[in-house]
């Protein structure tokens, strides 16, 4: 039952299941009205529960219980009880078998948990804790059984039945109703399951496997759909390929399935065999997707593919374990997306958001380790700590040991615990025992919360010819979490002689060979390395692909950073020197007269990336987009959005002006006109060109406008469309503006996704996104509160992206939100829960700000019959 006063779950109290379920065989009668839910469970008490004669104890929510029996025979309710979140039935043997009948409302589940309807079609959602709103259960992850399930449904109605594993049986029955059986012969925790029924359209493929066996690759979507499977399924293909070929992972079932589904709290979901997904994030055509979006559904296919080994063959034996799968898979997904497009580019978007709004999570109330010491709701935990920073972990590891090691101890790690539910301690194990290597210390990561601070400082002896870095390491304070120990740190570096040239690092003597780049091991809370032979003064390039997920300081100068701007042999500190670079001068202005100089070397430094051909013009058009305001207030200290927001403004005004020719040229030199592709050169291409039109529409050139325009009437892909229409509503030209957003939703008004980004353009936009359109928005013939993608589009995007308006000096933006958040909280308190997360941090802010955002949690904690997801959230919040 839901309450406003949830328990805490705390990792320390664990302790193995009182039973175990060998078997569960599932048979459901799906009606319109409801559905019934026949369960039977073959079970034994467990040998090493330490209460192994205790009563046996079911999870349950929100089922209306019709019948129990034990071993055939009924039980009258004296025998048992019925908790309503758990059945309790105190005398059982040490085996049995237990069948349980309950109802279930799918249709009114606007939760999405458990059994549920959209559009039309049944569809389950179970992780974490879904599968008790579909039956009695003991729903925990280290309970594996193998299942067998029966779905009964309407024929004509629902044609197509899917469950886990491979169907084995089918037929028609009586009134036009017809059934499926399907088995999967491997065992899996209840959160691994699927059900679809609907009326889908079935495409078809097949992937022949290193060892020869045939896979029957399959994906179910809605009719209107039908034409945008074509890059999922090939994703599919190249996944399973790499995952053979990197990892020696072979798939094994012979069906693989993909569903598409309109209506998922989440990105998509990793059942054995049968993965559904968030339309979104796997429907595309060049017509209704952009290029991000392409790349986007080929990584999360990738990664719910990559959990069969990485989270459903082995799986995690608890929730607080959840990195063990989500940052190994992670860490997975993104070496396949840097080898299927630009490494140095990938490493770039995956860093952004690291610290963005990872490092924001860690420095805010709910900041949590990698495996998290306590719960009070599981969903709130499936944040960017468990999954980008628990993937940035385990590729210090792989930095650490090496491709060879690595690979070494996944294969150990895999063979070891097949068809075992495991913690991350058995992971960092299995990479111990295959390397040789003590990797004690580095459990650390595991286990404190935290962004470390690297300070760094440097002094050059030009008589020894000697060059020594110190680097000094601290943790932050976090809830609960003071006075931190030194963690390992895998510091990669390099050092740049006056010509951009990387100087060989050599640190002892008969060190002839010394490399251009070292990975140096950070134990220590001070550790001062020594380089000899060095013949001048370095520039350091610190850091190296961002070897690890820490803050560093270093005093560089401007003439530094534009020097590593345009030498550095690291595509990524590349990059990484011209956002230090953008935010200096950006930071410089917050505050200042409006009078007040721009760094010329600014405009120098974007002017030589533009006109110099031989650059990576992926690396170009990442090195074009100034950092993000979100960006820039994570940085400072007691923002002030308002003055953060004027001064990117500005800058970005002094760029577009200074560089207007540069950027037409820019523009022009870009041929778009064949065909599309989807290759890096082309992707790079469309990136370079749209970011050139946006930053004239910025200052309302009107030859940009006119390109704009253009572009917009011309384009035959959703890349350059989106483009231009995302220009033309951040300008100036606002009959322009009115005009294409109303031709684009004419266009593709059928199309939800496609019209989930016109939603988002709008309510991101300063320009469109103020709080009275915002409302216009949410009052729209398309927006639909059941539907979390046309939620978060709107508001999501409004309080996350358009942030000078979301922290308007009145509050009303803080007070919208709580208005939201309180009103989904009673119809998806999943989704609710994650809206709150702008208003957490209000101590990061002054007053001003941080009182109104701390009264808006108020509000919401005030709220009758608050959810537990919500609760957590908010009081957590308001305590930090």
């Amino acid at each position: 039952m839901r309450t406003n006063q949830p328990k805490t779950t705390y990792l320390k109290d664990y302790r193995v299941p009182d039973f175990l379920v060998d078997h569960v065989d599932l048979r459901f009668e799906l009606y319109e009205d409801g559905a019934r839910v026949h369960s039977t469970l073959s079970m034994r008490r467990n040998p090493e529960s330490v209460d192994s004669r205790g009563a046996l104890e079911l999870d349950g929510d929100s089922l209306k219980l019709e019948s129990v029996a034990l071993d055939g025979d009924a039980l009258d309710t004296a025998q048992y009880e019925d908790l309503g979140d758990l059945l309790v039935i105190a005398d059982v043997p040490d085996a049995f078998e237990l069948q349980v009948v309950t109802w279930i409302e799918p249709h009114n589940n606007t939760r999405l948990e458990g059994l549920y309807k959209s559009s039309g079609m049944f569809c389950t959602q179970c992780e974490a804790e879904g599968f008790r709103c579909i039956t009695f259960f003991p729903d925990r992850p280290d309970v594996m059984a193998r299942f067998r399930t029966r779905i009964e449904a309407d024929k004509s109605s629902y044609p197509i039945l899917l469950s886990n594993g491979n169907d084995i049986e089918r037929g028609d029955l009586a009134d036009g109703r017809h059934f499926v059986t399907w088995e999967d012969p491997f065992p899996k925790p209840c959160y691994l399951f699927a059900l679809v029924a609907g009326d889908l359209v079935e495409k078809r493929d097949n992937f022949s496997t290193i060892s020869g066996r045939d896979i029957d690759l399959r994906m179910y979507v809605e009719p209107r759909n039908s034409e945008k499977c074509e890059h999922a399924m090939d994703s599919l293909k190249r996944s399973m390929r790499w995952d053979e070929e990197v990892y020696g992972r072979e798939y094994d079932l012979d069906i693989f399935m993909i569903v598409a589904v309109d209506d998922f709290n989440m990105g998509a979901m990793e059942n054995k065999g049968l993965n559904i997904f968030n339309s979104s994030c796997v429907l595309a055509s060049q017509e209704t997707a952009t290029d991000l979006a392409f790349q986007r559904i080929e990584a999360i296919v990738a990664h719910e593919y990559f959990h069969n080994w990485s989270g459903n063959r082995v799986t995690c034996r608890d929730w607080f374990q959840l990195s063990l799968k989500e940052g190994f898979t992670v860490f997975r997904d993104s070496q396949f997306s840097s080898d299927m497009g630009s490494p140095t580019v990938k490493r770039i978007e995956d860093v952004t958001l690291l610290r963005t709004a990872q490092f924001a999570e860690d420095g805010g109330p709910m900041a949590h380790p990698v495996r998290p010491a306590s719960y009070m709701e599981i969903s709130n935990f499936y944040t960017l700590t468990i999954y980008e920073k628990g993937a940035e972990v385990v590729r210090m590891i792989h930095t650490l040991l090496g491709p060879e090691l690595f690979r070494k101890g996944s294969d150990l790690y895999f063979e070891r615990h097949d068809g075992q539910a495991v913690t991350t301690d058995d992971f960092v194990k299995a990479m111990e025992d295959a390397s040789g290597r003590d990797l004690s210390q580095f459990r650390l990561w595991y286990e404190q919360a935290g962004t470390p601070v690297l300070n760094i400082s440097d002094r050059y002896d030009e008589q020894a010819g000697t060059y020594n870095l110190t680097v000094e390491q601290a943790i932050p304070d976090t809830p609960g979490q003071e006075d931190k120990r030194p963690q390992h740190i895998p510091f990669a570096l390099g050092l740049l002689d006056g010509s951009g040239n990387d100087m060989p690092l050599k640190m002892a003597d008969g060190d002839d060979d010394a490399p251009a780049e070292r990975v140096l091991e950070l134990t220590e809370t001070s550790h001062t390395f020594e380089f000899n032979d060095v013949s001048e003064r370095p520039v350091p390039s610190l850091l190296r692909q961002f070897s690890a997920p820490v803050r560093v300081t270093y005093p560089w100068t401007r003439e530094q950073l534009q020097f590593l701007m345009s030498h550095d042999s690291d595509g990524f500190n590349r990059w990484d020197a011209g956002q230090r670079l953008a935010v200096d001068v950006i930071s410089s202005l917050v505050g200042a007269p409006d009078k007040a100089e721009i760094e010329p070397r600014l405009v120098a430094a974007y002017r030589h990336l533009m006109s110099d051909p031989s650059l990576d013009q992926a690396l170009v058009a990442k090195m074009l987009q100034l950092p993000s305001e979100a960006y820039l207030i994570e940085l400072a200290d007691s923002p002030d959005v308002q003055a953060i927001h004027r001064a990117r403004e500005r800058v970005l005004t002094h760029l577009a002006i200074s560089l207007r020719e540069d950027l037409l040229a820019c523009y022009r030199r870009i041929d778009c006109t064949g065909v599309y592709e989807l290759t890096p050169v082309a992707i790079a291409g469309r990136s370079l060109r749209n970011t050139a039109l946006a930053w004239l529409l910025h200052i309302d050139d009107e030859e940009g406008r006119d390109l704009a325009v253009n572009q917009f009437r011309e384009a035959d892909n959703m890349t350059d469309r989106m483009g231009a229409l995302r220009a033309l509503v951040n300008s100036g030209f606002a009959a322009d503006r009115d005009q294409v957003l109303e031709a684009f939703y004419q266009q593709f008004s059928d199309d939800p996704q496609v019209v989930e980004q016109w939603f988002s353009v709008q309510s991101s936009s300063p320009a469109t996104g103020g709080l009275d359109q915002i409302r216009q928005l949410m009052a729209h013939e398309a927006f639909d509160w059941k539907n979390p993608n046309k939620v978060r589009s709107v508001i999501g995007v409004f309080a996350g992206q358009n942030l000078a308006t979301f922290h308007a000096a009145d509050g009303s933006g803080y007070r919208f939100l709580a208005d939201q958040v309180s009103r989904l909280d009673d119809s998806n308190p999943q989704i609710a829960a994650r809206l709150v997360t702008p208003l957490t941090r209000w101590k990061k802010f002054a007053p001003v700000h941080g009182d109104q955002m701390k009264a808006a949690l108020e509000q919401i904690r005030d709220k009758q019959g608050l959810s537990r997801d919500v609760y957590e959230v908010v009081h957590k919040s308001l305590a930090g």
